[in-house]
């Protein structure tokens, strides 16, 4: 517990120590670490941000024949120019210390964790935030769409769904959409996958995390709907104001999410943190909401 009234959602049933799954451990080593040389970093993100040497060179500001050489092995890059191709290529701050070390620097990003004393005030700011969100329901999930902090009111909204689906690492998307989670309680099941996954494919095509690739997979795996729900709301866009349809025992809350992430990052974990939080749809759900906020929060 990083303070009073707030969770790190290790363990939502509350069960003893943190479970260190099989899926987790995996998620530890990420594929891309293991490429053997910077060139072998650089070719793949280049391919991956789907750009010629040319295009690439041109942007980094050196001649084509240099990066080819870098490419391949030939040449040893600057510790400036590799932090400059990272720039350019939109590498994540993790995959950059990758970078480094392939060639032959120091790792310059730090990865501290929540209750590390140099988060203090990150921390704060996601606490307020989540926090000041309460009567509706908030998270702060990792690049692996584990959980890290809730608000109170997201428990309410887990209840029924089963207890290994709750033990550490809480992962997001495998409770929304798994037959035990909350997938047997999601009125538009079919529409909340299809925005899920166009979700999560974006983020894969900006991270280039293998792991994340392996996880739609899992997901996509999972049962539908069997009722030929459609799979997007007639004249919306996947991606904008989707909402979240889940029947509660107060009736089936209509609800909507923004993201928001950390502007200015310097930091593996703080880059990696998102906060999703959830609105009211409609006055019904919100009206839903303030009467259970009574019960979870108090007067």
């Amino acid at each position: 517990m990083l303070a009073p009234r707030w969770h790190t959602v290790h363990d939502l049933t509350g069960h003893g120590k943190p479970h260190q799954s099989p899926y987790h451990s995996a998620m530890q080593k990420h594929s891309l670490s293991r490429r053997a040389g910077v060139g072998d970093h650089l070719r793949h993100w280049r391919q991956l941000r789907r750009l010629s040497q040319l295009d690439l060179a041109a942007d980094a500001e050196l001649s084509t024949r240099h990066l080819s050489c870098v490419e391949t092995g030939k040449a040893s890059p600057s510790r400036e120019l590799v932090l400059r191709l990272c720039e350019r290529l939109a590498v994540p701050l993790r995959e950059r210390n990758a970078w480094l070390v392939a060639a032959g620097y120091a790792p310059m990003y730090r990865e501290h964790p929540m209750d590390d004393p140099s988060m203090a005030a990150a921390r704060r700011a996601v606490q307020h935030l989540l926090q000041s969100h309460e009567p509706w329901p908030a998270v702060a999930f990792d690049r692996h769409w584990n959980m890290v902090l809730a608000n109170r009111m997201v428990a309410p909204l887990l209840q029924g769904v089963a207890p290994s689906l709750l033990q550490a690492p809480v992962n997001l998307l495998r409770v929304s959409l798994h037959p035990q989670g909350l997938a047997p309680r999601i009125a538009n099941l079919n529409q909340w996958r299809e925005h899920l996954f166009a979700r999560l494919r974006q983020q894969i095509q900006h991270t280039g995390d293998d792991s994340l690739a392996a996880l739609l997979r899992e997901l996509q795996a999972y049962p539908a709907q069997t009722d030929h729900s459609p799979l997007h709301l007639q004249g919306e866009h996947p991606g904008v104001l989707m909402p979240f349809l889940v029947h509660t025992p107060a009736g089936v809350l209509n609800l909507v999410s923004t993201t928001t992430v950390f502007g200015s990052p310097v930091d593996i974990t703080l880059q990696e943190l998102a906060l999703e939080t959830f609105f009211p749809g409609d006055e019904a759900t919100a009206e839903a909401l303030r009467e259970m906020a009574k019960t979870v929060l108090g007067p």
